[in-house]
C-alpha cells in the first residue's frame, strides 16, 4: 500500500503498485507505506509480480510445444494407465515452507495424445492427458481437487518405464486450511514422475506435486508439494 499524499491518484498509483514493476518507479517507491504493508517490500512485491508472469509464460510455452503439429501420431487416444496416489512427505523444494501439515490420496487416469516418437527399439518421448481427482486434508479440514495436467512423457512405449514432467491446472474446492491460504480456488500444478513394472500390468512409482497460485492472488498466498508413492495399473 502506498501513502494516500494525494487523494485524487490513489486509485492510480494503488494500479502501479499491483500491475508494474515497482522498483522501476523510484517516485512510487517513496511513497510506500512504512507500517501498512507489513514485511512486504516493493522489492518482493516486484518479485511476486515476476514470478506470476514466469509461471504463466511456462505454462503457455508447454502448452503450445505440446500442441505443435508433429508428423508422428497415435491412432490410439484411448486410457494408458490409472493410478491409486497417497503423499509420503512434506518435504519442500519449491517456495515457502507450508505452515500446516496435509495429507492427500486421489486417483489419476493417464490418456495418450497423439503427438509421440518412438524408434524402433521400442523407446522415445510421447504425450498424454492426466486427469485426477481426490481428497487433500490439512488443519481438520477437508477439501476435492480435480486437476487436468498434459504431460511429455520419455521411456518405453508399452509403459512399463516412464519419466513425466507436467503443467496444468487444479481446482480445489477449498482454499484455506488453518492458517495457510492457498489464495483461490484455482491452482497452478507442476508435476514430475517416475514408474517402473512391478508385477506383470502393475506398477510402482512417485509422484512430486507443487500446488501454487503464483501469486495471482496476492504476494501472502502460500502452496505446498507433494511426495507421492503410486501404484498403477496399465492397459
Amino acid at each position: 500500500m502506498l501513502q494516500n499524499k494525494h487523494p485524487h491518484t490513489s486509485n492510480e498509483i494503488w494500479s502501479y503498485n499491483k500491475s508494474m514493476n515497482l522498483t522501476s518507479y523510484p517516485h512510487l517507491v517513496k511513497q510506500w507505506h512504512p507500517t501498512k504493508n507489513g514485511e512486504l517490500t516493493p522489492k518482493q512485491l516486484t518479485s511476486q509480480f515476476m514470478l506470476r508472469h514466469i509461471s504463466l509464460g511456462m505454462l503457455l510455452s508447454f502448452i503450445c510445444c505440446l500442441l505443435a503439429p508433429s508428423q508422428s501420431h497415435s491412432e490410439d487416444l484411448g486410457l494408458l494407465s490409472l493410478s491409486m496416489r497417497a503423499r509420503v512427505s512434506e518435504q519442500t523444494v519449491l517456495g515457502k515452507d507450508a505452515p500446516e501439515v496435509f495429507e492427500e490420496y486421489d486417483v489419476a487416469a493417464n490418456f495418450g495424445l497423439p503427438w509421440q516418437s518412438y524408434s524402433t527399439s521400442g523407446w522415445g518421448t510421447g504425450t498424454r492427458l492426466m486427469a485426477s481427482a481426490g481428497i487433500l486434508r490439512g488443519a481438520g479440514k477437508d477439501a476435492l481437487v480435480v486437476s487436468l495436467v498434459p504431460e511429455l512423457t520419455l521411456g518405453s512405449e508399452d509403459g512399463r518405464f516412464t519419466l513425466d514432467l507436467g503443467v496444468g491446472g487444479a481446482l480445489f474446492s477449498r482454499s484455506r486450511f488453518g492458517v495457510q491460504d492457498y489464495g483461490g480456488p484455482f491452482q497452478f500444478v507442476l508435476t514430475l514422475g517416475v514408474s517402473a513394472p512391478l508385477y506383470k500390468k502393475l506398477g510402482l512409482g512417485y509422484r512430486f506435486l507443487h500446488y501454487s497460485d503464483a501469486s495471482v492472488n496476492g504476494p501472502h498466498t502460500i502452496g505446498a508439494d507433494f511426495h507421492m508413492i503410486e501404484f498403477n495399473y496399465r492397459f
